[in-house]
């Protein structure tokens, strides 16, 4: 494991815990380089989820992907980054099921809005206006108002 500050790949397990919903292993590493500290997560690894664009394409899901989208919509919001990952493991679980591992765009986007206004609406709007790529203010407004009804 590499250091995210000095990138040298030495380091100690500080601390090593189950996450809440024991679906993964959280440890806190210390960087025997240069002392600073910071956390990995380590989970088993299933069969490769796929995701169906809107063009039709097919690739694998990007968990880091969808998160960097969340963070942007979060971002100056009083929203943790463990919220942000519980929020990512309720999404995964809800839509690749036992069974099913290919999920369309569309989904994800809506299971992520669903999910985030009830987190936060502000960030619910940030998401929605990239998502939904509003055409002009009228739809813009539209959903808002429907928020507010």
């Amino acid at each position: 494991m590499r250091c995210p500050f000095c990138s040298h790949d030495d380091a100690k397990v500080v601390d090593s815990r189950s996450s809440k919903d024991g679906e993964a292993i959280r440890r806190r590493r210390e960087c025997l380089h240069c002392g600073r500290r910071y956390t990995t997560y380590e989970r088993i690894e299933e069969v490769a989820q796929m995701v169906i664009k809107k063009d039709g394409r097919r690739e694998v899901f990007d968990r880091w992907k969808l998160k960097a989208g969340i963070l942007k919509a979060v971002e100056k919001r009083p929203v943790s980054l463990e919220q942000v990952e519980a929020l990512i493991d309720e999404v995964e679980k809800a839509l690749f099921g036992a069974t099913e591992h290919e999920v369309t765009t569309v989904s994800i986007g809506e299971a992520i809005m669903e999910k985030l206004k009830t987190l936060d609406e502000v960030a619910y709007v940030r998401f929605a206006s990239v998502y939904r790529q509003f055409k002009d203010l009228n739809e813009f407004m539209n959903e808002l108002k429907g928020m507010l009804t």
